[in-house]
């Protein structure tokens, strides 16, 4: 199973990157803290000044009184709902996409396309990956609402203006992540070597372990977060192409998030053409406060998603990545 090597891997593998799992690993971790003081500059910024005037509104200030770890938490976090804040912390994690492609291009000095991010074929994977997130996500909405787990209503006098502006934000956003741990973890990691299942495994178990401090991670969202991770994986793997996953990943939490009005990876509820709401008590069935990523019902989505990747991957040729390689 997974005995396919992409084309990427090969390429990635004429890198100047170690081939030692442990080291690429160290230097992944030193990359993504940058990358996260990078994203956190425009937030920060932008979130400064509410944030200083709901603590004067609050009395925190005037009475010197010292606020708790769990009530700023709190205090922020509401703060960080409103769309002024929310849509530019979106927009600036361009430079996590910035910096993995730094990073892969002049330090371990290969190709950009050994990312995946190639030119040919750019539309129709993007299209494709689309569409395959709008049916992935409302799926699920749409399984929780028939089975009584959810309640959707259609939202009264919707922002479209805020709403398209969210959808540029998650455009960004999702292309990030991909990067980040698709086009430059998974494919270092396939470059040095490692079994396409190892480099798949590993950027997977990354991509949710950088969720843990989002709000309601637990065991469930975190296995659903990793699910998520090796299916956007898989398609790299498969398609040799980058641009569906960050589609699959930008349009699949916009449709949650702004479409369906549902908590995404733990957010707050944002501005939306309909609203989802919990009926039932059980966090596995709704997700609790992750939202519905912490749900078995996107358990059983994403497993039949990789059920298909992996009959895909099945399918194809052995001797498909010596042709890919002899005609490079």
């Amino acid at each position: 199973m997974l005995d396919y090597r992409p084309k990427i891997f090969s390429e990635a593998s004429k890198s100047h990157a170690s081939k030692n799992i442990f080291t690429i690993l160290l230097c992944f971790l030193a990359v993504f803290i940058v990358i996260v003081l990078l994203e956190s500059i425009i937030p920060f910024l932008v979130i400064l000044k509410p944030m200083m005037e709901e603590l004067i509104k609050q009395g925190y200030l005037d009475s010197g009184e010292t606020i708790s770890i769990k009530d700023a938490t709190n205090l922020a976090t509401k703060v960080a709902s409103v769309p002024k804040v929310m849509i530019p912390s979106l927009l600036s994690t361009v430079f996590g996409t910035l910096a993995a492609i730094f990073y892969c291009r002049c330090i371990e000095m290969r190709p950009v396309r050994s990312m995946g991010a190639r030119k040919k074929g750019f539309f129709s994977h993007y299209f494709s990956g689309l569409l395959c997130g709008i049916i992935m996500m409302s799926a699920i909405a749409l399984i929780s609402a028939a089975l009584g787990i959810t309640k959707m209503k259609l939202c009264n006098n919707v922002n479209y203006g805020v709403i398209a502006l969210f959808f540029l934000g998650f455009v960004v956003q999702g292309m990030s992540e991909e990067f980040i741990f698709r086009g430059y973890l998974m494919t270092t990691i396939g470059g040095s070597g490692q079994h396409t299942a190892v480099a798949v495994l590993i950027s997977s178990v990354g991509f949710a372990l950088a969720h843990a401090g989002n709000p309601g991670f637990g065991p469930l969202p975190f296995v659903n977060l990793f699910l998520f991770g090796a299916f956007a994986a898989l398609c790299v793997v498969i398609f040799d192409n980058i641009w569906g996953a960050c589609a699959i990943h930008s349009i699949w939490n916009f449709t949650q998030g702004n479409f369906y009005g549902i908590s995404v990876s733990g957010s707050v509820d944002a501005e939306s053409i309909f609203r989802s709401v919990p009926q039932s008590s059980h966090a596995f069935l709704t997700g609790g406060k992750f939202g519905i990523e912490g749900s078995l019902i996107t358990t059983f989505v994403l497993c039949i998603g990789i059920a298909s990747e992996l009959y895909m991957i099945s399918r194809k040729s052995p001797e498909t990545e010596t042709i890919l390689a002899e005609a490079e």
